[in-house]
């Protein structure tokens, strides 16, 4: 598959497609968006928000969550807001989404599956990181969307004037309800 994007990339590149996407790092609405990976959402949020490129940054993860008070989410909506212009934050995550009742117990028949050994979750767990609490996902999307909007608004890098919202976006219609 990889072998196709590149071939695809290469005529692309040569049909000048990129021409229509060109804009500055600077996002024009002064605008991040928190959302899920997600495969339903890549082309799905932006048209249901109205965004188009250079409009937006948007950060994905598996939830569109903060984990942790220091995780990339945070990190990247830092970099955002202080090197970017981020005024406003929109914590979008969505309906039926898979890390919903998400679970470390899951994974972890998975992964030993795969070749991965309990001595080397053991390893991980002794550097110090709670891969039970890193894996386990939510299990109540709006209860989900307000832990995170509040992490983030009481996050000590993340100015008070920044504005904060959280909704949920249908991932079907695209139709956003208002959360916090």
């Amino acid at each position: 598959m990889i072998d196709q994007v590149i071939e695809y990339n290469k005529a692309f590149v040569a049909e000048k497609g990129y021409e229509k996407y060109v804009t500055d790092k600077y996002p024009s609405k002064k605008l991040a968006v928190l959302s899920c990976m997600d495969t339903r959402l890549t082309e799905l949020l932006p048209a249901a928000l109205g965004l188009k490129n250079g409009d937006a940054k948007i950060i994905k993860n598996a939830g569109g969550l903060v984990i942790s008070p220091f995780d990339s989410a945070i990190r990247s909506l830092v970099v955002a807001i202080y090197e970017l212009g981020v005024e406003e934050v929109m914590v979008v995550a969505h309906s039926c989404c898979g890390a919903c009742h998400m679970s470390f117990s899951h994974f972890h028949q998975l992964m030993n599956e795969r070749g991965i050994t309990d001595e080397t979750l053991s390893v991980v767990r002794k550097c110090g990181i709670d891969i039970d609490q890193w894996l386990e996902g939510f299990k109540d999307t709006h209860a989900s969307v307000k832990q995170t909007v509040e992490t983030i608004k009481t996050h000590p890098l993340i100015p008070t004037d920044i504005i904060v919202r959280g909704f949920i976006i249908d991932s079907t219609t695209g139709e956003l309800e208002e959360v916090v």
